[in-house]
């Protein structure tokens, strides 16, 4: 069996600070509007608190460019407040896991107007400064946020580099005086007792130091560099580094994001006598409805495909490292619109979801609002969105082609990231309860039928599922440790499995569709007993032959001795 550790059979829930609980009107959630809701994330049973990004920003990219990585963001609140939440986190027996940002600044940080100032500021080298090349940029680098990943000064007559917004320049992690900076500032929040990092963009802090053109795409000016800063040469030196510095120092929870990673590579950065990272967040399962163009090219997602992706993880990581395990986050669309069926399915499809993610071999991630089944949303107008990447998006599709705002506008609606960020629904009165002011974003139109105060009280709410979900993780061992094995692969519509801890066995049936297919007990999962764990119908006794239809959605998890 693998080792034992807290981390692996915690419960994750992520906080979008902005959108989560305003204590004080101004239409922005904050950390005392956090403080507020603790005693709802207990009722829910989640053991570690993620909150993204709370520190000083000029808020380009919604606090994800920071300006100031030892201060609170005015909008959130103190570092009093700060220091008093996790105090009242801890008082619960919950832990708090840190956004850690750290492959770019914000073009406000101090060190970055230092650099500025002159060539030979001892802070120019903290970031990547180059001349330019034949009257353009000094390579072909596309940004994340589209255009050029290089923006010109025009003081020093050179570009520096940035993969995200030209407000987010890249830090030159090959200068030591960097790293010892960003070991400093871990120093200083865990010495505050907090319990983790979430690691933005790990994987994008070592470049490929010639920082070369990428393959040029025909007719496009720019193109992905992302084979040149992505897992780089010196990304496990750097991490080593890290760990041997600072993260070996502490008993903490700490995953890395990293697009574009394989399973071989995620062995190297969880492996666990690597003292590296103890998970990975990787994208493969959330890229498989993106056409060739990328995340805004839809494509009807196969669930075969679900299958072999997940599998393909569970597996490879089995007695190696440990997998993270979520379905969406604060830069995805709600989980329940893309993977379930959020109109006549909408409660049955959220609980098939949830059951299918909690019972994976790995550390479960909740992102706020998923406990509730909270769904993308139908903006009417652009003008209604906030997120740079789906603006810029939106404003360079439009320059090209204005015949085609309806499908513009459909990926928007799929994939932009502001279906996720609008604010959190706590109730059916006047903007879902988030905020007595005007919400910095608009509240999802459907927060009278979808909303926390409903489901707390209602047995069989979602809410309530998610609590059983993670009790059932508390109570059997299995649910966190058990060795996962994929039955009926090419099943175009049932998604089964198994978990097995010694003499125990789980078998996990979910309907990944709306239709009622067949499913046969396999003849090689003998038992004597058979117990009912959880189900998101209820099932009569008679139903439970060794073929049956299943409902709409349906899941169900069985424990075999």
């Amino acid at each position: 069996m693998t080792k034992k550790a807290w981390w692996k059979e915690s419960v994750v829930y992520q906080i979008y600070p902005r959108s989560f609980n305003d204590s004080n009107g101004d239409g922005i959630g904050d950390l005392k509007g956090i403080m507020e809701k603790l005693d709802y994330l207990k009722e829910l049973g989640v053991d570690v608190i993620w909150l993204s990004p709370v520190y000083q920003s000029p808020n380009d990219d919604n606090g994800y460019d920071i300006s100031d990585y030892q201060s609170i963001m005015d909008e959130f609140g103190t570092m009093q407040d700060f220091e008093e939440l996790l105090q009242e986190i801890h008082k619960r027996d919950m832990k708090l896991m840190m956004d850690l940002v750290v492959n770019h600044t914000s073009d406000e940080h101090e060190w970055f107007r230092l650099a500025k100032q002159s060539k030979d500021s001892p802070y120019r080298d903290y970031y990547y400064w180059k001349p330019g090349k034949n009257g353009a940029e000094p390579n072909n680098w596309e940004s994340i946020f589209s255009g050029s990943a290089w923006e010109y000064d025009e003081d020093s007559n050179e570009y520096y580099l940035h993969i995200f917004s030209k407000k987010q320049p890249d830090l030159n992690w090959e200068n030591p005086k960097v790293r010892s900076e960003v070991f400093d500032t871990m120093k200083f929040w865990l010495e505050k007792g907090i319990d983790g990092f979430r690691m933005d963009v790990i994987n994008f802090i070592s470049k490929v130091p010639s920082l070369p053109d990428a393959p040029a795409l025909e007719g496009k000016k720019y193109a992905s560099g992302a084979d040149f800063y992505m897992n780089g040469p010196k990304i496990h030196e750097y991490l080593q580094e890290m760990n041997q510095q600072v993260l070996s120092k502490y008993d903490l929870i700490t995953v890395g994001e990293m697009p574009g990673i394989t399973v071989e590579q995620a062995k190297l950065y969880t492996g666990e006598g690597r003292n590296e990272l103890n998970m990975v967040f990787q994208f493969e399962h959330v890229d498989l409805d993106s056409g060739p163009t990328g995340k805004w090219d839809l494509k009807e997602l196969q669930l075969s495909d679900l299958k072999a992706s997940f599998t393909k993880w569970q597996k490879g990581l089995e007695q190696v490292g440990w997998n993270s395990l979520y379905l969406n986050n604060h830069d995805q669309p709600r989980m329940v619109s893309r993977f379930g069926n959020d109109d006549e399915y909408w409660l049955e499809s959220a609980k098939m979801l949830a059951t299918f993610l909690h019972f994976l071999q790995g550390t479960p991630y909740i992102y706020q609002g998923e406990e509730l089944g909270m769904t993308n949303v139908r903006f009417p107008t652009i003008d209604d969105y906030k997120d740079i990447e789906t603006l810029n998006m939106y404003n360079e599709k439009i320059s090209e082609d204005k015949e085609n705002l309806s499908q513009i506008m459909n990926s928007i609606y799929a994939k932009g990231r502001d279906n996720a960020r609008t604010p959190m629904q706590w109730s059916s009165g006047p903007n879902a309860g988030f905020t007595s002011g005007t919400p910095w974003i608009k509240v999802n139109p459907n927060y009278q039928e979808i909303n926390a105060e409903q489901q707390l009280v209602d047995d069989h709410s979602i809410f309530q599922y998610y609590k059983k979900l993670i009790q059932l993780r508390k109570q059997h061992e299995i649910v966190v440790y058990g060795t996962y094995d994929l039955i009926l692969p090419e099943h175009s519509e049932i998604y089964a499995f198994t978990r097995t801890l010694g003499d125990e066995k789980l078998l996990i049936i979910l309907n990944f569709s709306d239709g009622q297919p067949e499913f046969e007990w396999p003849q090689e999962l003998e038992y004597e007993k058979k117990e009912l764990l959880i189900s998101n119908y209820s099932i009569d006794q008679e139903d439970e032959q060794e073929a049956f239809k299943l409902l709409p959605y349906e899941a169900r998890v069985y424990k075999l001795t």
